[in-house]
């Protein structure tokens, strides 16, 4: 993790700072004598950018917040690899919802000079516009919340039962509750047909069955479809082929 240079007298700066920016601010200065500790603070930092990109990837040793009487924060540090440079940022509001900040765009800091009445211009004329403006959204975006996203419509889920021509039916469930409502009616799980079967021996002892899980699968919101299996013709009665002319046999002598 580099270490940026230490020229920059930060805590001078950011107290003539200030002083110099529009309203009344005061300065607090930090020092940080570890990586880690440099977060607890710039945790806050509004930036996507030159300021949380230069909180990452260095030991920045110090910090600076300013802060407005209305509550409005700032975040200086020295700019790393630039003696003649600070970073600015601005800070979240604090006491908002996460849900309040979506949609907003993050007022991202800027590199400003190291003469702090050139660079109390520089934040009054760009930085400090757009920081109000994202906190105005934030505001309104918190007064008036989005109403809450409506589910997603689902299917209601069916099984189907097919008959076949021995009399047996088959059904395929989709969830577990479907599958023990079949099992507790009587259904047998098939693993060469994938599916839950129920003989045709006793056509009488079949339709009850098919009842109580009919019933069953209703009280947990899942109907019931019975098909038949496409007709096909049976072999007996298959069309017999147009029968092929005889053809006359050519005797030789």
């Amino acid at each position: 993790m580099p270490e940026p240079t230490t020229t920059h007298d930060l805590e001078s700066f950011a107290q003539v700072l200030a002083g110099e920016l529009p309203g009344r601010w005061r300065s607090k200065y930090h020092r940080h004598t570890e990586y880690a500790g440099q977060f607890p603070i710039a945790e806050d930092v509004w930036d996507m950018n030159l300021v949380s990109g230069a909180i990452a990837e260095y030991v920045l040793g110090h910090d600076a917040v300013l802060t407005r009487d209305d509550g409005a924060r700032l975040y200086v540090t020295g700019r790393p690899g630039h003696p003649d440079e600070y970073l600015v940022g601005a800070m979240a509001p604090r006491g908002f919802e996460p849900e309040a900040f979506r949609g907003v765009r993050e007022p991202d800091g800027m590199a400003v000079p190291d003469d702090p009445f050139r660079a109390a211009d520089d934040i009054a004329a760009d930085l400090l516009p757009r920081y109000d403006k994202a906190v105005a959204q934030v505001q309104h975006n918190s007064d008036h919340p989005r109403p809450p996203a409506a589910a997603p419509t689902r299917e209601p889920e069916r099984v189907v039962m097919t008959w076949f021509g021995d009399g047996m039916l088959a059904a395929k469930p989709d969830s577990p509750q479907a599958a023990k409502a079949l099992h507790d009616n009587g259904f047998v799980y098939d693993p060469r047909e994938q599916a839950f079967v129920l003989s045709g021996d006793d056509t009488a002892l079949q339709a009850q069955a098919v009842r109580a899980a009919g019933a069953q699968l209703a009280a947990h919101g899942i109907g019931v479809i019975l098909r038949h299996p496409p007709s096909r013709p049976a072999l007996e009665t298959a069309a017999v082929p147009p029968a092929q002319p005889v053809k006359p046999t050519t005797r030789t002598r």
